[in-house]
């Protein structure tokens, strides 16, 4: 694991974030299938999720050690509880306390730890990868910016984004939790301005694209300098 820097000192601002993504849930914002918690089709529909846990298993088992996975945006783990088995240690995090308690009570697992955090704000546990599926497109690019000077501690990032089809201007700004960029024919590249995440390599791993002109889903691997 990459050494992580001391932030002990960065000073903490309220974001709309947590009171936001608690709304999403208790008013089922993206959807019901009669669970307390649902995070919506994108964590649930088989043409979304199986392609994605396809290349993500083929990544963590080329390993000979396996990796310590930490999943930030874990949501309701319909997607992380398949991941679980291939790694050391599965780190999960949402901002939102009441699904952090109700995914410790449904899932577990010897090396599965859930925590609640703020990840713009709250420092990161220590891990090998960062997992971030359809998380930072619901941010602002405050927000993400905080969250992208502490990705440099993980050796890979393996980032899942909606984005719109053809060209587009990327990271035009939101309200964090106010939908996301698609909204403004923009989506998230982390190593354009404002973000210009530096990365070792990159390498597509995943293209989903949605019906009706409704974008695509990529999901991109960084190795980290």
């Amino acid at each position: 694991m990459k050494k992580k820097e001391n932030r002990s000192k960065i000073k903490k601002t309220p974001w709309p974030t947590k009171d936001a993504m608690e709304q999403v849930y208790a008013m089922k914002l993206w959807g019901n299938n009669d669970s307390e918690f649902y995070s919506g089709i994108g964590s649930h529909h088989p043409e979304i999720v199986e392609p994605y846990l396809k290349v993500l298993t083929t990544f963590l088992i080329s390993f000979k050690k396996p990796l310590v996975l930490c999943d930030l945006g874990c949501g309701d783990f319909n997607v992380g509880k398949e991941l679980v088995r291939y790694t050391e240690k599965y780190i999960a995090v949402d901002i939102v306390a009441d699904l952090i308690a109700y995914n410790k009570e449904k899932f577990k697992e010897e090396n599965l730890q859930f925590r609640c955090l703020d990840i713009a704000m709250d420092d990161l546990p220590s891990g090998d990868c960062a997992l971030l599926r359809q998380v930072l497109q619901h941010l602002s690019n405050a927000e993400i910016q905080k969250i992208v000077q502490k990705l440099a501690d993980f050796k890979y990032v393996i980032l899942t984004e909606h984005l719109p089809n053809g060209d587009f201007i990327p990271n035009k700004d939101i309200i964090s939790g106010q939908g996301i960029r698609l909204k403004k024919n923009s989506g998230l590249d982390l190593l354009a301005p404002p973000f210009d995440f530096k990365v070792k390599d990159e390498k597509q791993l995943l293209s989903i694209p949605l019906k009706e002109g409704k974008g695509v889903i990529i999901t991109t691997l960084y190795q980290v300098f």
